[in-house]
């Protein structure tokens, strides 16, 4: 199949609105026509130096779309059908089989590697040289995602389709780990560190969950401005410091509940374990290339420290749920959502690098790129 993609031939180097060659869809695979696929921090790891991202690659893992061709023994979902992408998984591990596929033994492999298990190339450009295209198991990037039965979610024909791959992962990450991660109730305190996409969506989700303290932190005043008015009951610019100290003081001495760092900047882990009551517990989702210091002292005394990696979300169950709690009002995640067609990726990029969107989604329907396959 002939598709367009914007294929990262280099780290520091710009996107390229490329054709490729397509191969078709083999057992467990499906191919979907994307309407639109949200840009996430996690694929800056595209301009990581060196090679921790092979290339060429065609980057993009928040995709939502139309099936359009299914591979031998797919029954799980029918052309036509109306999905979301999520990550990939293996089905089989021990991890998965207890519903928790984002802690799947073959997580790095089907989602970061970008090549298929068997190591068989799936795209090639015009060249005939292969291009790597299975970042988190879709490359969605592009007119058209070769995914797995595993990572694609049916949702209902009536929602946005257009909008809906940012809850492949961002916003599953968000509010999945204030649900399932960290277990907020009613009454129960939080603090947000970072007010972008996940931070946000976290935010969303101790709103719907009950939280009667929920702090956003962060340096930007325009997301600040909007963490209030989608839940936070503070909000605290990060540049003044003292922010361990300022949070006990809003949750009246003690500290709160549960805290939450999507930053992975150290010093603001550090204030984010700070902040907790004694039997309170941090989640970390972001991706950092420092180590953290943590005072010891602070563990001793019953705070909980826990990585979480996709909130702990089971997508084909999670992402169904957020696009209800969406269509009720209560978790208007568009309002982050800033579109682009997808030959304007890089300045897509550029925004949101510069902190003038939170969530870009591109549209590979829209611009140049879009053309019958």
């Amino acid at each position: 199949m002939r598709v367009d993609a914007a294929v990262l031939r280099a780290a520091d180097g710009p996107y390229a609105i490329e054709p490729l060659e397509l191969a078709d869809p083999g057992p467990g695979e499906v191919v979907v026509r994307i309407a639109g696929a949200g840009m996430c921090h996690t694929d800056l790891l595209g301009r990581a130096p060196g090679d921790r991202v092979p290339k060429p690659v065609v980057l993009g893992h928040e995709g939502a779309g139309v099936v359009e061709a299914v591979g031998p023994g797919v029954t799980e979902v029918a052309v036509g059908a109306h999905v979301v992408l999520s990550f990939d998984s293996c089905g089989s591990c021990r991890n998965c089989r207890a519903a928790r596929p984002g802690n799947c033994a073959r997580m790095a492999a089907l989602n970061m590697a970008s090549v298929p298990l068997d190591g068989v190339p799936r795209a090639a450009g015009e060249d005939g040289r292969p291009v790597h295209n299975r970042w988190f198991g879709q490359s969605s990037f592009a007119t058209h995602a070769l995914a797995t039965v595993r990572n694609v979610v049916p949702v209902d024909r009536d929602a946005p389709l257009e909008l809906l791959g940012p809850l492949g992962c961002g916003m599953q990450t968000g509010a999945g780990s204030v649900f399932f991660s960290l277990g907020v109730r009613a009454g129960d305190s939080l603090a947000v560190f970072g007010a972008g996409a996940v931070g946000l969506a976290a935010v969303m989700a101790a709103r719907i969950a009950g939280a009667t303290t929920i702090v956003a932190v962060d340096v930007n005043g325009a997301r600040l401005d909007l963490a209030r008015e989608l839940g936070a009951t503070h909000v605290l610019d990060g540049a003044e410091g003292g922010l361990a100290q300022r949070i006990r003081e809003i949750s009246g001495g003690e500290g709160v509940q549960y805290s939450f760092d999507t930053t992975a900047v150290p010093g603001v882990v550090s204030a984010a374990v700070a902040s907790l009551r004694t039997t309170g517990v941090c989640g970390l989702v972001g991706i950092g290339a420092e180590e953290y210091r943590l005072d010891p002292s602070l563990l001793l005394m019953g705070r909980t420290v826990k990585g979480i990696i996709e909130g702990d979300a089971v997508p084909q169950t999670f992402i169904p749920r957020l696009v209800e709690l969406w269509r009720q009002g209560r978790f208007p995640y568009d309002r982050l959502i800033a579109t682009y067609p997808l030959d304007e990726i890089g300045r897509a990029e550029a925004d949101a690098l510069a902190g003038k969107v939170v969530k870009p989604v591109l549209l590979p329907g829209e611009g140049r790129a879009a053309r019958p396959s």
